[in-house]
């Protein structure tokens, strides 16, 4: 049994956050194969989401830890809650649960075993379902193509709030990755390819929440000037490897 921490990046997302966190409990329940805690990352939020996390902290000792972070940005949210714990596997997923809580298993359970280091789930796969707009698709497949072509990146779907990490690859990876924002996933892809951990594709079912706090073209200018800054300065390695 391998303990797992769920950590789910908020900012300004009292709303949802009480029901999404009680779904991630109802899932965790109908898998005792782990050692699940929920983790909310409160990221410098100005409505009442942290008293919810600390709320449910409340609710389920143990369970669920509310972690309260100073500075907006998904990457900090990540970097903090994964160089924080002792847990076996971390994951993350949106808040809005946009991605199966299905696939979950296919992502900690290779890690768990000791076969993969990062699994990540994919929208773009052959053998994903996604329900959303053409204009998220065509940015997302302009995207993939550019890190495919320019980076050389062999993934089919960078970006997508769904992925888990062993403590081992976090502790020696994270470090290395500069961003703070949205284009902390794809570096901490390129970083872990080039340093030749095992990653693993999970294709997935994914649904676009209308109410999403991502900037699209804030955010794709942001994901090309951190390619830039990679191919430029070069991707960072790991001592010993």
């Amino acid at each position: 049994m391998a303990t797992v921490d769920l950590v789910i990046p908020c900012y300004n997302e009292e709303h949802v956050l009480a029901g999404s966190v009680e779904r991630v409990l109802a899932f965790a329940d109908a898998h005792p194969e782990h050692q699940w805690r929920v983790v909310v990352a409160n990221n410098a939020s100005t409505d009442g989401t942290l008293e919810v996390a600390r709320g449910l902290e409340g609710r389920f000792p143990g369970r669920v830890a509310a972690l309260d972070i100073p500075v907006k940005g998904r990457g900090i949210a990540l970097r903090t809650a994964w160089l924080t714990t002792e847990a076996d596997v971390m994951a993350y997923m949106d808040v809005d649960l946009s991605t199966d809580l299905a696939h979950l298993p296919a992502m900690v359970d290779p890690i768990a075993a000791g076969e993969v280091d990062l699994a990540y789930g994919t929208r773009l796969h052959r053998d994903s379902q996604t329900t959303r707009s053409a204009k998220r698709e065509f940015i997302s497949r302009s995207y993939v193509f550019i890190l495919n072509r320019i980076a050389g990146l062999r993934v089919t779907d960078a970006q997508c709030g769904f992925k888990a990490i062993s403590r081992e690859a976090a502790r020696a990876l994270v470090p290395l990755v500069r961003d703070t924002q949205w284009f902390f996933d794809t570096e901490l892809l390129w970083i872990a390819q080039v340093n030749g951990y095992r990653l693993r594709e999970v294709p997935v079912h994914w649904v676009e929440d209308p109410d999403t706090r991502v900037k699209i073209i804030k955010t794709a200018r942001e994901d090309l000037s951190g390619i830039w800054r990679l191919k430029r300065g070069g991707v960072p390695r790991v001592a010993g490897r």
